[in-house]
């Protein structure tokens, strides 16, 4: 409980302090003002956009949506659907005179609805107990496949008796016999699976056609209509073999499946070209290294699976055919920017379009949406550092921005500036890639603290993008630093495997050099530092105070303190052993403590304060528990921020992400020397 009100004080200081701000600089509750574009789907013609417009609800703390239909020239915004509830996932119909989505605008049940994009007419396909996933069109545009979690008995040993008439008992306990157990964001996992369905377009009855104790991804028709291909891992070891998956054809004359893929690794994100000759998708062959590009395979007619991407040292994603079958369309990132790139069937590599993001308001992460139309124009999610996600459209190499979403909001709010910066780290000199974000009206000739913000995964990169938590910082008058140092994805599998089995240890000395760069710039007070990073981050900020006394306080987010207990807690155990590390906790124990911060507490003076979601299964909050009570036993300054019913995102309410900034900000505030 003293917890609970420190931080309510804290947190009502902040509130104070940020509202006897200049008004144009950036505010907490500006966060639920945000908007951002994702999802665009563009017309098979290319001439109409339909996108999601994602915002937020201050009264009812939501993360909401609606769809709007733009053509793609920018005139014409409009509306598909209005209200406080959510729409996503628009998919056209291969004729351009439907669109499938899905909603609970109806009755707070998700639903597949169809409308007609000429009347805007729509109704719900869908009437089923649980929600639908994904879902995708026949050729001929009369059926729809999608895949759906079915509920199933769940393993029973033992019942208990029968209670008295009238008499109240707790709950029966949970019988679990299944290694993944938990699920993040989605609590103790339900028995059951999620398998196949095919309906009318027209509506009725959905027909499942699996019924397998396996998972099922998303379906998609052959280009003669006569089966579904989907990704699945139906081996019987897949619990220790989680990502070793295949793709399959589903027959649905006869219910056969047949697998189309059998090596080992993952094979998902089936994409079938309109000519019928070929099928794309996105797989690796698995050597358990901690990071392993995706590469882009194709397969023609009864050829074997061919690489397309493989001179290209980038991951790839989100495979999409052009008009003719010539080639696929990808997404990728590099050195912090998210790209749309081209490989013909020969496999010739070319880049189309830059600046895909925005999708991430919380942190800098490179996140963007793409869709191409059969005219190959793009619609995209363009963003910078300088505002959200927003449509644009690419057409032969010219881009139109759409949409400003934001526009309104940042009439009157001034941003800190955002530079990118390079160094060299001390450890092996090694070009290490960052950002720096000054506050609004930054003087350079003043002297302002510093706020060293590290990104999570580790296996993850930040980018040239917005970022409310960072903007936030900066608009309380630090300078902000974030930066993707070895271990981060974008430039290149040696780059991001140069922690594979050594994690954290000299990703410490990219950090610190940047830091220094930083300083050497001259308008940062070297004794005003402050560090803080969730998830990946988190271990990297206990890593941190545990080798250094240089900061004068640190906020660890949900992170991993104690690697031993850690793989045996979070909610894949089957993954993180086997990838992370080269044997099993009790196999080599010494190789655990070794990369764990709690191994380095005793080192820690740092005022450090833990922040973690109760409901955090990824990154358990036990994790936390341990670093606080061993810095408390150590006679360190802590503090533990728990944020009731959240998960390892912790932003997932905005709430949550404005406790979360309020918290930080409110720590370092009191610990600015």
């Amino acid at each position: 409980m003293k917890t609970t009100f420190a931080f309510l004080f804290l947190f009502l200081t902040l509130s104070y302090s940020v509202g006897a701000q200049p008004a144009e600089k950036l505010q907490l509750t500006d966060i639920y003002d945000l908007e951002y574009v994702s999802n665009p789907q563009i017309s098979p013609d290319g001439k109409k956009i339909v996108y999601v417009r994602n915002f937020k609800d201050i009264m009812t703390d939501q993360n909401l949506s609606n769809l709007w239909m733009v053509n793609s020239d920018g005139t014409n915004n409009r509306p598909l659907t209005t209200g406080n509830h959510v729409a996503v996932q628009p998919v056209w119909s291969h004729d351009g005179s439907k669109l499938l989505f899905k909603s609970n605008m109806q009755d707070e049940k998700m639903k597949i609805f169809l409308m007609w994009v000429d009347s805007r007419e729509m109704y719900p396909i869908t009437q089923t107990t649980r929600a639908p996933s994904s879902y995708s069109w026949s050729w001929n545009d009369e059926k729809i496949a999608f895949n759906m979690f079915v509920p199933e008995e769940g393993a029973k040993l033992f019942s208990m008796p029968q209670k008295p008439a009238g008499a109240e008992w707790k709950a029966d306990p949970k019988y679990i016999d299944e290694m993944n157990y938990r699920s993040d964001g989605a609590g103790y996992v339900k028995a059951g699976h999620s398998q196949l369905f095919i309906i009318d377009a027209e509506g009725g009855s959905p027909r499942q056609l699996t019924h397998s104790a396996f998972d099922h991804g998303t379906p998609v028709f052959s280009r003669d209509d006569s089966s579904l291909i989907f990704s699945a891992n139906l081996h019987e070891n897949q619990e220790m073999e989680p990502l070793n998956s295949e793709l399959y054809t589903y027959d649905l004359s006869d219910g056969t499946i047949t697998a189309l893929t059998d090596r080992f690794g993952p094979d998902s994100d089936p994409a079938v070209s309109k000519s019928g000759a070929g099928i794309a998708y996105i797989g690796f062959d698995d050597r358990f290294q901690g990071h392993q590009q995706s590469e882009l395979y194709v397969i023609q007619e009864e050829s074997e699976p061919k690489l397309l991407t493989g001179d290209l040292d980038f991951s790839v994603s989100d495979p999409q055919w052009d008009e003719k079958g010539n080639g696929v369309y990808f997404q990728y990132t590099e050195k912090g920017e998210t790209k749309v790139g081209y490989v013909s069937l020969n496999g010739k590599t070319r880049t189309l379009v830059g600046n895909l993001g925005g999708l991430s308001l919380g942190r800098p992460y490179n996140q963007g949406d793409y869709h191409v139309s059969e005219n190959d124009v793009i619609a995209f999610t363009l963003g910078t550092p300088e505002h959200p996600a927003d449509l644009a459209v690419w057409n032969r190499g010219d881009v139109k921005r759409i949409t400003h979403l934001n526009k309104d909001l940042f009439s009157y709010r001034k941003l800190g500036q955002v530079q990118e910066i390079w160094w060299k780290s001390s450890y092996d000199q090694r070009d290490v890639q960052g950002w720096i974000i000054t506050p609004p009206d930054f003087d350079p000739s003043k002297k302002y603290p510093m706020i060293l913000e590290i990104h999570g995964g580790p296996f993850l990169s930040y980018g040239s993008v917005f970022s409310a938590e960072l903007q936030l910082m900066a608009a309380k008058g630090y300078v902000v630093l974030y930066a993707n140092p070895r271990g981060s994805t974008s430039y290149g599998e040696e780059f991001a495997n140069l922690i594979h089995h050594d994690y954290p240890n000299h990703d410490y000395e990219d950090l610190m050099s940047g830091v220094d760069a930083v300083i050497g710039k001259g308008f940062v007070d070297p004794e005003r530092l402050f560090v803080t990073g969730g998830s990946g981050g988190g271990v990297l900020t206990a890593w941190i105070v545990g080798k250094t006394d240089r900061f004068s306080g640190a906020v660890v987010a949900k992170p991993v303190i104690n690697w031993y207990s850690f793989v045996l807690y979070a909610d894949n155990p089957g993954f993180f052993y086997k990838y992370w590390f080269p044997s099993k906790p009790w196999e080599d124990p010494q190789h655990y403590m070794d990369r764990s911060p709690l191994s380095y507490v005793a080192n820690v003076t740092t005022p450090t304060m833990l922040l973690t979601g109760e409901e955090d299964y990824r990154t358990p909050i036990a994790e936390s528990e341990q670093f606080y009570a061993a810095l408390k036993l150590e006679g360190v300054e802590t503090a533990m921020v728990r944020i009731p019913g959240a998960s390892h995102g912790i932003a997932s309410k905005p709430s949550n992400l404005i406790a979360k900034v309020a918290a930080i900000l409110a720590w370092f505030e009191k610990h600015d020397k």
